[in-house]
């Protein structure tokens, strides 16, 4: 418990050190928020290892993954901040974090599996999770974008004075993203077809179908963007889209299971 109250406590000193000062024309100090973000990754990469590494197994229970998802987010985010400006979407990932943690916290929930005996299967969780953090901090990207571009339109010249990156490099950075996520999340996709057969038993059918729905928006979106030039409001509107199908297929099913059936 002092370990996960201690993670949380560093998140939020850490998104608050940023947030407090995000439109100051001076900017927020990032270089304390890093170390106290690092800190924080540090204790919560210990709570996942403890929470996840068990001796029969390993325990990929719904909150488990989400915090792992929330600390992989977190780590790239913090990473990129070195030398990317994205410290309007800080805050937000490690207060999400912080939330991930604590909910863990109150809400301890255990769902044994044996990854490392099935190497298929941990190739395909890998690649899911890789997909799925990847296509998230797309989805961050997007709303900054929003942001920005509503602030532009309405012509708010603190905008202008603030460390809030240009639009076009945020809308670069967001297609990258999409480009690399979707790949990734085709890749997964490919490797569950090949390495399991189950993608469309009872249990498994709408997850299956939930995240191929997902891809084939993202799909559409990349397309529409490199050959019609596709941008602004629908695309954001579409990575939404994207983003809520697939965490249904991700979250969905374990979130009733684990967390309101208790298991």
């Amino acid at each position: 418990m002092i370990l996960a109250l201690s993670t949380v406590v560093m998140y939020l000193l850490a998104a608050l050190m940023i947030g407090r000062r995000l439109l100051h024309q001076q900017g927020p100090d990032h270089r304390v928020a890093a170390v106290l973000a690092i800190f924080a990754m540090g204790l919560h990469l210990s709570l996942l290892t403890q929470g996840i590494l068990l001796e029969p197994g390993q325990n990929m229970s719904f909150t488990n993954v989400a915090s792992l998802i929330a600390w992989l987010i977190a780590l790239s985010m913090t990473a990129a901040s070195l030398w990317m400006p994205n410290l309007l979407l800080l805050p937000v990932v490690l207060g999400f974090a912080a939330l991930v943690v604590l909910i863990n916290l109150l809400i301890p929930v255990t769902h044994i599996m044996h990854i490392d005996i099935q190497p298929a299967l941990l190739i395909h969780i890998t690649l899911a999770l890789f997909a799925y953090g990847i296509l998230m901090i797309a989805l961050l990207y997007a709303l900054q974008l929003a942001y920005i571009n509503q602030r532009l339109k309405q012509k708010q010249a603190s905008l202008l004075n603030s460390p809030l990156p240009p639009l076009m490099m945020v809308e670069s950075i967001f297609f990258k993203l999409l480009v690399t996520g979707t790949a990734l999340l085709t890749l997964s996709l490919i490797s569950g077809f090949v390495f399991l057969d189950n993608m469309f038993a009872t249990q498994q059918a709408h997850k299956t179908v939930l995240s191929l729905l997902a891809w084939l928006i993202y799909v559409i979106v990349l397309v529409g963007h490199q050959r019609l030039g596709w941008r602004g409001k629908p695309v954001i509107t579409a990575t939404i889209t994207g983003s809520v199908l697939l965490t249904l297929a991700y979250f969905g099913s374990r979130f009733v299971k684990d967390i309101l059936l208790g298991g």
